[in-house]
């Protein structure tokens, strides 16, 4: 009987310890303690290109709006104009666009044009029928994940597979500019587009930057001139113009072309179903 009572006293000795270790390590570790995880850079040109997408706000922050409607004017140096409301979900990237005015796309048709990406394919309508014209569905195939692309850019700069270069430090009209070149890792072979971006040493934003098109054999640069707007929690370049230039951003004589986005608005509750022929 006094083994018994003893081995109860040491075995309620034991347990009682270990409450008391479990409740120190408790106040040691806290259960809501969050370990900091570095961020990794691939050079100073991925670094100024994080610190400027920080400081528009990232594409989680971006995605967090759910979706965007807004309103895209494209004018060329002629006049004519597109008129586009866009609508686009960032979960998977979906994109419609109806054209209230084509001047320049699809011009010889007349009334309402609509193009759409859900997800899986491309489609685009005329007065509200499919228009399975070949050279119209390649339009669409093109202007749905550019115009998704332009808008999210800023974002999409930090995507995995991009390669980043330091090219040089530069004045222009008075700013001091970070140089940094985007590429992207090429697929089947199939040459890419560059990007050169101008960073503003002062504010941290991207004030122009030259690209190319090499869907359409474009391998001279444009130089894309932007203006920034305050949308909620976001800055957004929603006041464009570009026009033929060369690599040291020096443009030629000719007119800009211009390009606004007005009236955004996010988290409009838009569905699948927005986006579907």
């Amino acid at each position: 009987m006094k083994i018994n009572f003893l081995l109860s006293i040491v075995t309620v000795f034991a347990l009682t310890s270990c409450k008391n270790d479990a409740k120190q390590n408790k106040k040691e570790t806290p259960i809501n303690s969050v370990v900091e995880q570095k961020q990794e850079f691939q050079n100073q040109a991925h670094e100024l290109v994080y610190q400027m997408v920080q400081k528009v706000g990232d594409y989680s922050k971006l995605a967090s709006k759910k979706d965007v409607v807004y309103t895209y004017t494209y004018q060329t140096p002629d006049g004519k104009t597109d008129v586009i409301i866009e609508k686009y979900i960032f979960n998977g990237e979906l994109s419609y666009g109806a054209y209230q005015k084509h001047e320049r796309t699809l011009a010889d048709l007349h009334g309402l044009i609509e193009q759409g990406y859900d997800g899986n394919g491309f489609w685009i309508k005329h007065n509200g029928a499919p228009l399975n014209d070949p050279a119209a569905l390649k339009k669409a195939a093109f202007n749905r994940p550019t115009n998704f692309y332009w808008f999210a850019m800023m974002q999409k700069l930090l995507d995995p597979g991009l390669q980043y270069e330091y090219i040089s430090e530069q004045t222009i009209n008075n700013n001091t500019y970070d140089v940094v070149k985007v590429s992207f890792d090429p697929k089947n072979d199939k040459p890419s587009d560059t990007y050169q971006l101008y960073i503003n040493k002062e504010t941290k934003l991207v004030d122009q930057f030259l690209f190319t098109v090499m869907d359409f054999g474009r391998t001279e640069p444009m130089l894309m001139v932007m203006e920034y707007e305050q949308v909620e929690d976001l800055l957004i370049p929603t006041k464009r113009k570009y026009k033929k230039s060369n690599w040291d951003a020096e443009v030629t004589k000719e007119p800009w072309i211009l390009v606004n986005w007005t009236d955004i608005k996010f988290n409009n509750g838009l569905t699948k179903a927005d986006f579907t022929k």
